[in-house]
């Protein structure tokens, strides 16, 4: 198999494409691009393609509300958050070695739901409600670091990793149900519809600022995501080879929060996505980190941006939480990998 090399900052980066790479990447981004285009036509309103390109292109204006106000944020929305939730999946299973591990098994996410509604029952009234991602990110942040201190025993361990993440998740979102309890009628109806996971009523406002929280954990990736394919191989190895194992670790699971924080702050608990992108991912490229990131963050994009699709467009005039869907292939895709990993 042909491969061609990628330097980046005088030699200091180097990635490796190859041909079957190249070509999964283009599918990908030709299937993403066709759901795109139908989640901006299809709707209570059926906007031919053609005029969806002219209305795009500028050549007219007769859909601009629905089009370029309604649809074209919320589809860049769900891209990001499927692409966020993918590659915060992929480094967490990479990183504790465990096929089951995502940040809505791990924790992360629960923790961001625990900020969010901590702000919906008890700030919403009080602070402007454009402060909810940062709400949410904290969340995450706070459980994230929880883990990590209770885990650390000289050292922080995958199993430790995983089994007190699980133990977090379930006290939180104790936490977060008896919150709901409490609450008025109102505001347990606006979490449950978040916690749900939905992308409803997206704006221009939500995908910039999201992209700003994105590019943050993005140049780390970059400058260590050679050194996650080592620590797969096994702690002792990458010390022996020079990596600081648990700095490393710190630093990878800090940027998979900061990517699954960021998605449940603009999207709600859109769950599992972050459990089977990285599986399609690993079935169809080489199992190196930067490479394989772009293809799982690409899987994740097509899968929350097909389940927003459906969720809207299917019951009609209902619009459904796209996270009903992503649940709903999600649950018995996990059944099925614990039966396949249930001697390992």
């Amino acid at each position: 198999m042909k491969y061609w090399t990628l330097r980046l900052f005088n030699d200091r980066i180097s990635i490796q494409l190859s041909m079957r790479w190249l070509l999964t990447v283009a599918g990908w981004f030709a299937v993403v691009g066709v759901v795109f285009l139908l989640s901006l036509s299809a709707g209570s309103n059926w906007i031919p393609l053609s005029e969806v390109f002219k209305q795009l292109s500028g050549q007219i204006d007769q859909h601009t509300f629905v089009v370029e106000t309604l649809r074209l944020p919320r589809a860049l929305l769900a891209l990001l958050v499927g692409a966020a939730l993918g590659v915060a999946g992929l480094i967490l299973q990479s990183l504790v070695r465990n096929p089951l591990a995502s940040p809505d098994i791990i924790g992360i996410t629960s923790g961001a739901s625990f900020g969010a509604v901590t702000f919906i029952s008890f700030g919403a009234g009080v602070i402007s409600m454009q402060y909810l991602p940062l709400a949410a990110i904290l969340g995450g942040l706070l459980a994230a670091l929880l883990i990590y201190l209770i885990s650390w025993n000289k050292g922080v361990t995958p199993i430790r990793l995983v089994l007190i993440g699980v133990g977090l998740s379930a006290i939180m979102k104790a936490c977060v149900t008896f919150m709901l309890v409490m609450s008025e009628t109102a505001t347990t109806t606006k979490s449950y519809i978040w916690l749900t996971g939905s992308i409803y009523g997206a704006s221009w406002s939500d995908v910039t600022s999201m992209i700003w929280w994105l590019l943050i954990p993005i140049p780390f990736l970059i400058v260590f995501g050679r050194g996650l394919n080592v620590t797969e191989i096994g702690e002792d190895f990458s010390v022996s080879v020079g990596i600081r194992v648990q700095l490393q670790q710190f630093i990878f699971l800090m940027c998979s929060v900061m990517l699954a924080g960021t998605a449940a702050a603009y999207a709600g608990g859109i769950e599992f996505v972050g459990l089977m992108a990285p599986h399609i991912a690993r079935r169809m490229v080489h199992r190196s980190f930067p490479g394989l990131a772009v293809v799982t963050a690409l899987v994740g994009a097509f899968l929350v941006i097909i389940a927003d699709l459906v969720a809207r467009t299917l019951f009609l005039p209902l619009d459904i939480p796209a996270g009903v869907f992503t649940a709903a292939i999600g649950a018995p895709f996990f059944l099925y990998l614990l039966f396949r990993y249930r001697n390992q």
